[in-house]
């Protein structure tokens, strides 16, 4: 997408590029997100479980008013993964309890911040513990019952898009990722900020990797040499070799190639794929060294976003697009397969 993100550069697209104009958050309600945790809540334990509304507003400044509304460390408060600012988002907060008696939360007050519901739970609430993040967003515009559109989501529904980390990752004009440039250059960073430089660094070599095998049609095709991960887990493995079975097993997106998150160690990739790999980390070498300097091990990541239970309903000046991703999926990677901006 363009705009405060032009810094980015135009990763490949896997069904072709978009055609369509349309805009997107014209209002916070143009959009929803709601989360999915993937394990039930015992409604006792030493901590409050709050199912917060908020708009226009961001996920860390909101466990920091629920921390100073306890009274405990900001350490105390848990959540499953970061909400977008510009959107109503629905999530739950984990609060410990500092005393018996707990906090009472119907004293608390932030702008634009609702606690829509409240129970407990034994643990603290981990990052990345949510079975998925539900959407519900419109596009507007005026070509928006196109053919062209419709084939797109046809597309995207069978076939998913590729896993790009989404612009939000890279910060404004990329500003996280000369971060991470100064950060290996030797300016010292708080945790938070060396966390974000870390993460934009790993993200950007990753989507060079994934754009490559955008490029060369082989995203969602097995190569030799390909680690690969089992759909809706964090398993991978190296198949034996690439069979009948396995290109089946591609093909009903049962599984997905992987492709590299940057750090020290051997990677699990091998012939062809190493290969490629390799040819692209070696453009950014202070990226490369710099990770691995920072003693960030290495791991994987899915080429392939499967957009489950996608559907769309036309009205007269906008789509409204209904679809679940995984957690650490960006929808915004969705949506640069189906518009561009008005």
């Amino acid at each position: 997408m363009s705009g405060p993100d032009s810094a980015l550069p135009e990763w490949c697209y896997a069904h072709g590029e978009p055609l369509v104009q349309g805009l997107i958050k014209q209002t916070p309600s143009d959009f929803q997100v709601t989360e999915r945790l993937d394990f039930e809540l015992s409604s006792d334990g030493e901590h409050d479980f709050l199912w917060v509304e908020k708009e226009e507003t961001n996920t860390h400044w909101v466990a920091s008013g629920l921390a100073e509304h306890a009274g405990v460390p900001l350490r105390d408060v848990g959540y499953a993964g970061l909400k977008d600012r510009h959107a109503v988002t629905q999530q739950w907060f984990s609060v410990r309890r500092p005393s018996g008696a707990g906090t009472d939360w119907s004293e608390f007050s932030l702008p634009k911040v609702q606690i829509l519901k409240t129970t407990r739970h034994q643990k603290k609430l981990k990052r990345g513990a949510h079975a998925a993040n539900q959407f519900r967003l419109a596009i507007r515009g005026n070509e928006l019952g196109s053919d062209e559109l419709i084939r797109k989501l046809e597309l995207i529904r069978s076939q998913g898009v590729p896993n790009y980390f989404g612009p939000q990752r890279f910060g404004r004009a990329a500003g996280n990722l000369d971060l991470a440039k100064r950060m290996f250059a030797g300016k010292r960073l708080s945790r938070d900020k060396r966390s974000i430089a870390l993460s934009a660094a790993r993200s950007w070599i990753f989507n060079e990797i994934l754009s490559a095998r955008v490029a060369s049609d082989t995203w969602n095709k097995p190569l030799a040499g390909d680690t690969m991960n089992l759909d809706g887990t964090n398993s991978v493995f190296v198949p034996d070799q690439i069979d009948a079975e396995i290109i089946q097993r591609m093909d009903s997106m049962d599984i997905h190639a992987t492709g590299a998150m940057w750090g020290e160690g051997n990677s699990t990739s091998s012939g062809d794929v190493s290969e490629l790999e390799s040819a692209v980390a070696a453009r950014f070498a202070d990226l490369v060294q710099g990770l691995e300097n920072a003693r960030v091990k290495q791991s994987r990541r899915s080429l392939r976003l499967v957009v489950r239970d996608l559907d769309w309903d036309l009205g007269e000046s906008a789509i409204w697009l209904q679809f679940s991703l995984a957690p650490g999926c960006f929808a915004t990677s969705v949506l640069r397969e189906i518009i561009r901006d008005a």
